[in-house]
């Protein structure tokens, strides 16, 4: 199912005070991803991490705060995605493509996350590039998500 080409993209950077390596495993290592890559005030649960290109991955990230609740995209409080490392280039690069679990037609659909590791002074500038955002998903938000991560 694709998308126009005017569809939503983000983008947002950050530089992190450790080497690219690190860096890199971090986005393929089970305990550091439930670590880092819940945005506030979220948990995150790892089903499933294949960390290999073609590799597949299952991911949930549930709102601790009640009143949130109603704000998921699976269910009231939890967003599930699940998705597969379309390419992995060692300490630079990490391509996902992804999808959320809904029933509702505005998550539906592949999001590609570009993820591009650059050393810098004092660490690794982070790059994450997200394309296809569902027409459910506001852009600010995303890119909220995404920096709170980081």
């Amino acid at each position: 199912m694709g998308r126009s080409p005017n569809s939503t993209s983000t983008r947002v950077s950050k530089i992190v005070k450790a080497p690219r390596h690190a860096v890199y495993q971090a986005f393929l290592d089970r305990d550091a991803l439930v670590a880092w890559l819940p945005p506030d005030g979220m948990r995150g649960d790892i089903h499933a991490l294949e960390a290999r290109e073609g590799g597949r991955f299952r991911i949930s990230l549930t709102y601790q705060d009640p009143e949130r609740s109603g704000e998921g995209k699976t269910s009231a409080d939890t967003d599930i995605v699940q998705g597969r490392f379309a390419e992995l280039v060692p300490c630079s690069k990490i391509v996902e493509v992804i999808e959320f679990e809904s029933q509702k037609p505005e998550f539906a659909g592949e999001m590609k996350i570009i993820v591009s590791l650059a050393d810098v002074d004092g660490g690794t500038e982070v790059t994450m590039l997200c394309q296809d955002i569902p027409p459910g998903i506001r852009p600010e938000d995303n890119e909220q998500g995404c920096k709170e991560s980081l």
